[in-house]
């Protein structure tokens, strides 16, 4: 009986080399299986009426074409019921339990003992995946997602480090020897394998390991852009890098489930950035930057959209550059591109718009001052970060400077959130529509023809409002 408490399954990874597997079964889901076995070094027999071709030609198992007698059971350690008759497969277990024999059982995993998980293999690296048996597909689907976070490099870089391993438990001190191994993990030698260079990275590690006391002990800052809001718009470096910090330093526009991803042994610092509200003011933000790095701290600088697109990364970069503290940059994925994109609304179209061009909506004594002349191209997409409550003046400049009153206009609130809402109207109605539906900061805004693509290039479904000026009605998708 299987407990309905803790995990269904004890995740074990088996050293198999050598031992006898039988397999009965010799179609398409054997022949998987098969395959991972085989790599794992198995002695195979398979037994069926009819093998797959594959197996037939594979010279490392030993193939019977015939129905599965009692006596095949003999001597095997492990077994693989893999027929398409669940009741055969059945039996089979029942029989292996009875001998204590460990079996898997295809098509019907309470059948059997065990089950063969989703695997990533980066040899000497392996993840496994496993649903208990729930959802196969789904196991497969999450593998390939890791699959991306784990390049093949870095079963390179593993089978490196074992060869040093003995070297660096001679030579390294056991209180240093943390902090060795993660100057090599996240240094260097580790950027020059996933580089291919691989030679290079052995000779960087030899002399790291003749030196041990000189290991660079000074910290570093990641400028790493969050994206809008969705945390699967995060790239794989930035999360990568995330991961690796001491310090995370974050803004009010780093969303809820993007913030879960800090680890929990890091210490995480708002730095606020609300409109007119500033938790830490950008030039203390600029120094406690530098204090951390000094400190040896990796300090993971988390801001939303992309740092340098209105996100004031390069200040930081600067007081970075002018007290001598290293630090990387990783791009995000803008709020423009986002949000437009989760909307349906493309920023430029053949048809519509030949360019587009971005603008801050942060108002300065209660004004904006931006070259307007410049936006009344009919066929330019323009942007507006920061623009719901400037949008009156946005408004009025534009159509003050020659802008179609009836020029199509977007807000967008939240986007590429599950709260993510739309108003979609002119540029004569857009302020009193969203003002209506209670839309608030932060927002983006979009003008231009593109808009008129929004009604039915529209795919993000979400549980919040969409308004649309044309028509008066709130819809739900």
């Amino acid at each position: 009986m299987r407990h309905t408490i803790g995990m269904p399954y004890l995740p074990l990874f088996l050293d198999s080399e050598g031992r006898n597997a039988l397999m009965v079964g010799g179609g398409a889901v054997a022949t998987r299986k098969a395959e991972l076995l085989l790599r794992a070094g198995v002695l195979l027999t398979v037994v069926a009426p009819d093998i797959h071709a594959d197996l037939v030609g594979d010279d490392r198992a030993c193939c019977h074409h015939r129905r599965f007698e009692l006596g095949d059971l003999d001597g095997a350690d492990l077994v693989f019921a893999a027929t398409d008759d669940a009741a055969l497969n059945r039996e089979i277990a029942a029989h292996c339990r009875a001998r204590k024999i460990l079996c898997n059982a295809a098509t019907d995993s309470q059948g059997g003992d065990f089950i063969l998980p989703s695997v990533i293999d980066r040899d000497p690296i392996q993840v496994a995946i496993s649903t208990s048996g729930a959802s196969p597909l789904l196991a497969r689907l999450i593998r390939g997602r890791l699959e991306t976070l784990l390049p093949e490099s870095y079963g390179r870089l593993a089978a490196l480090l074992e060869r040093f391993r003995g070297a660096v438990k001679r030579t390294v001190p056991a209180a240093s020897r943390r902090r060795f191994w993660q100057e090599v993990l996240e240094g260097p030698v580790a950027d020059l394998v996933h580089g291919g260079r691989d030679d290079e990275a052995e000779t960087v590690l030899t002399r790291l390991l003749e030196a041990p006391d000189q290991l660079d002990t000074n910290g570093e800052v990641f400028i790493v852009g969050a994206g809008p809001g969705d945390p699967d718009l995060l790239t794989v470096r930035a999360l990568r890098l995330l991961q690796q910090a001491d310090v995370v330093v974050w803004d009010r526009l780093v969303s809820p489930p993007i913030r879960a991803l800090i680890p929990r042994n890091a210490e995480a610092i708002y730095a606020g950035k609300r409109r007119s509200e500033h938790h830490i003011p950008q030039p203390d933000l600029n120094l406690l930057l530098v204090e951390l790095a000094q400190s040896g701290k990796r300090v993971c600088r988390l801001k939303g959209g992309d740092p340098f697109v209105f996100g004031r990364g390069g200040e930081e970069i600067e007081t970075l550059v002018e007290h001598g503290v290293r630090f990387q940059v990783v791009p995000g994925v803008t709020a423009a591109s986002g949000c437009a994109a989760y909307a349906g609304i493309p920023l430029t179209h053949r048809d519509h718009a030949q360019s587009v061009s971005f603008h801050t909506g942060n108002l300065k004594a209660g004004d904006l001052v931006l070259n307007w002349q410049h936006m009344i191209d009919p066929h330019q997409t323009l942007v507006f970060y920061m623009g719901t409550v400037s949008l009156p003046v946005i408004q009025r400049e534009l159509v003050a400077h020659g802008r179609s009153a009836e020029t199509p206009a977007a807000l967008v609130q939240q986007g590429t959130t599950p709260h993510q809402r739309v108003a979609v109207g002119t540029l004569s109605s857009l302020h009193q529509l969203a003002t209506d539906a209670g839309f608030e900061p932060p927002g983006l805004i979009i003008v231009g023809d593109v808009v008129k693509l929004y009604a039915t290039l529209r795919w993000y479904r979400t549980g919040a409002d969409a308004v649309d000026a044309t028509t008066g009605w709130f819809d739900t998708p």
